[in-house]
C-alpha cells in the first residue's frame, strides 16, 4: 500500500494485527485464575493494548522521528507480552496450542513493524 493511500492508523495493516493481538489476549486472560487477576491478567492486557496505542499515537505525530520511536516503544510492548505469554505457559495458565496460536500472531506483528521501520527509515 503506497503511503498516499494511508490516511490515518487505522489504515495501517500492523494497527489492525495490533487490534486483533489486544481481543486474543484479553479473551485469552479470561480463563487465568482470578489471583492473577493484578497480576500477570493486567501486565498481558496492558502490554497488549500498547502496540496498537503507540501505533496509533506515532502515526499521529508530526515528525518521522516521533513516529520511529513509538514504533520502537510498540515493538518492545510486543517482546513484553510475548514474554508474558510465555510464563503463563509455563504456570500452565495457557495450553501450549493456544500460546503458540498467540506467538505466530505476535511474530508476524513483528515483522510487520520491522518493515514498517524499515521503510521509514530509508525516508531519513
Amino acid at each position: 500500500m503506497e503511503d498516499r493511500e494511508i490516511r490515518g492508523h487505522r489504515d495501517l495493516k500492523v494497527w489492525n494485527r495490533a487490534m486483533d493481538l489486544v481481543v486474543r489476549s484479553y479473551e485469552l486472560t479470561k480463563e487465568f485464575p482470578k489471583a492473577e487477576q493484578y497480576g500477570l491478567t493486567s501486565q498481558i492486557q496492558r502490554a497488549a493494548v500498547s502496540i496498537p496505542a503507540n501505533i496509533a499515537e506515532g502515526k499521529g505525530r508530526r515528525h518521522l522521528g516521533d513516529y520511529l520511536r513509538h514504533l520502537s516503544i510498540a515493538r518492545g510492548s510486543l517482546m513484553e507480552l510475548e514474554t508474558h505469554i510465555l510464563i503463563a505457559e509455563r504456570l500452565c495458565y495457557l495450553t501450549s496450542q493456544k500460546a503458540e496460536a498467540v506467538l505466530l500472531l505476535i511474530e508476524e506483528i513483528s515483522r510487520m513493524l520491522s518493515s514498517l521501520q524499515q521503510a521509514l527509515e530509508k525516508r531519513r
